[in-house]
């Protein structure tokens, strides 16, 4: 049973047709359809990643084990590893950048369907994804080799060759742009590529083989095969012919995943958990911060691994701020993702808003105080909260939650909630904020937010992150290298030259240019070696 399609409209010829295209492994360029049964059970028009719309067989091990088949021939026919330059690759890229391009507004719809966020968010986020082909097309025209010295009459140069097989793990909170991210580079060097998209948003990622065919990408180099993570996902984490792990998800699954690709001496590129602190200080204007760190706690509903949920505030314009950002959450609107004027859809299952809930209640028993949201939203605005129409009620809504009354060891502080939820704490001066911030095992990312250039660096040099923001939140590019500083934020790093040759390695070629005859085994007893 799979949870796909947020609840929004009447089941429809459409729907019926994407659902079909979930359970085709895109492999060699054929569509090789693994389900057998299709069952339409009832749909209520309501707001959430369905639960009951699809029952089928999902991809096995064995069809795995296909799609690494064809990955493996296409790299070792070097169609596209050797045959192809640098020069034809970026071509390539381009076209799928274009490609991309003209497929965005509908690619944007899915997405939102799919995971219940606002089209509008959507919209916005997917817009700048051709970058990614781009600029990966541009970075693999202008990498160079290496001419180390070397003693002797000889020359030794050093190339970046591709690895192999990659095999992509991606998530549902992102489905399409994680995707992009990891394949756009994985391509460049040269590599065949095996993706699973996310089990319960799938569809737009499948999107990208036909994009990758019509650029001209040769057959086998790109395979997409969804299925769940603990059956396709751990079997191509773990198949032997495999060389590198990309993974996006949360910590544990990190972890398994690691141990079980580690078994093959497969490298592991892994973005992970956090629990990003925005630190806001005196000197702000309050209202300007309060919107950008609403902004960082409650897009996506807060299911992303960046999202603001430490929100730490200097004590002397800590009542003022809580008042503000506490009637910011409150009127956010929850409503049908497709609407332009929703600020929030809903959490992305059931299984997921009572993982919410379960933390919030915790917490509550904790001694925390939750001074506004902790559930699901009423359908009137008493109370000042959001709300939602009555036939929204069955939705997986969160209500924005902010808590206060809340210290760094309780678990709502130490834990990531993957959630709309934002615990709200005063600090004293700049040392205790860096201390509060940096007591955590996560360090991905965090915000600062001050009008003195010089403490935002100052401050952001000393924060347990890898990626931080000054007076911002969420932005991202190809360009700007992205990943954790601890072991529970991940390994290695995505965009950038970084992000590139994680998907490469060096080949060492050395050349003697000397005329001396050389017999290591005559009796001349000045040969060197070594």
């Amino acid at each position: 049973m799979l949870s796909i399609l947020p609840r929004v409209r009447p089941f429809s010829i459409l729907y019926l047709a994407l659902y079909f295209w979930i359970f085709s492994l895109f492999v060699n360029y054929f569509s090789l359809l693994c389900c057998c049964h299709v069952s339409c059970l009832p749909f209520p028009p309501s707001i959430s990643p369905m639960s009951h719309v699809f029952r089928s067989p999902l991809p096995s091990a064995q069809d795995i084990d296909l799609a690494v088949a064809a990955a493996e021939a296409s790299f070792l026919s070097g169609t596209w590893s050797r045959h192809t330059d640098a020069r034809g690759r970026s071509q390539v890229l381009l076209r799928m950048a274009q490609g991309l391009q003209k497929r965005l507004p509908e690619l944007a719809r899915l997405e939102s369907l799919q995971t219940g966020r606002p089209l509008r968010e959507m919209e916005a986020q997917l817009m700048r994804l051709p970058e990614w082909f781009e600029y990966f097309a541009a970075l693999i025209r202008t990498e160079e080799g290496g001419l180390p010295v070397f003693p002797g009459s000889y020359i030794n140069y050093v190339q970046r060759i591709p690895l192999g097989i990659c095999a992509l793990l991606t998530p549902w909170n992102h489905p399409l742009l994680i995707a992009v991210k990891k394949l756009a580079p994985a391509l460049a060097a040269g590599n065949s590529v095996v993706l699973k998209p996310p089990e319960l948003a799938p569809l737009a990622v499948l999107a990208l083989g036909e994009i990758g065919k019509e650029a001209g990408l040769p057959s086998g180099v790109l395979n997409i095969t969804p299925g769940q993570g603990k059956v396709a996902g751990r079997a191509l984490a773990a198949h032997p012919r495999v060389r590198k792990v990309d993974l996006t998800g949360g910590t544990a699954t990190g972890r398994m995943t690691a141990c079980v690709a580690g078994k093959n001496l497969a490298s592991v590129v892994a973005e992970l958990g956090g629990k990003a602190p925005m630190l806001v200080f005196g000197d702000v204007d309050v209202k300007d911060a309060v919107a950008m760190c609403a902004f960082a706690a409650f897009v996506a509903s807060g299911q992303t691994c960046v999202s603001g949920s430490r929100l730490l505030v200097h004590e002397s314009i800590y009542e003022d701020f809580s008042k503000r950002f506490v009637a910011k959450a409150q009127g956010l609107k929850l409503g049908d993702p497709l609407e332009r004027s929703t600020d929030m859809g809903p959490l992305i299952s059931q299984m997921q808003w009572e993982r919410v809930h379960g933390f919030v209640s915790r917490a509550q028993e904790e001694g925390a105080k939750v001074l506004c949201g902790g559930g699901k939203p009423s359908l009137t605005s008493r109370g000042g909260g959001p709300s939602l129409a009555p036939y929204l009620a069955e939705g997986f809504f969160y209500s924005p939650t902010v808590i206060s009354n809340v210290h760094p060891g309780m678990e709502i502080m130490q834990e990531e909630v993957f959630g709309p939820v934002v615990c709200l704490l005063p600090f004293k001066d700049e040392a205790h904020a860096l201390e509060l911030a940096n007591n955590s095992v996560y360090g991905l990312g965090a915000s600062v937010h001050t009008r003195c250039s010089k403490r935002g660096h100052r401050v952001a040099s000393q924060l347990q992150a890898g990626i931080v923001w000054i007076n911002d939140h969420h932005r991202n590019s190809p360009s700007s290298p992205w990943g954790g500083v601890t072991a529970a934020s991940g390994l290695g790093r995505e965009n950038g030259r970084e992000g590139l040759r994680e998907y490469t390695q060096e080949k060492s070629v050395v050349v003697g240019y000397g005329e001396e005859r050389f017999d290591w085994f005559s009796k001349n007893k000045g040969l060197r070696y070594g």
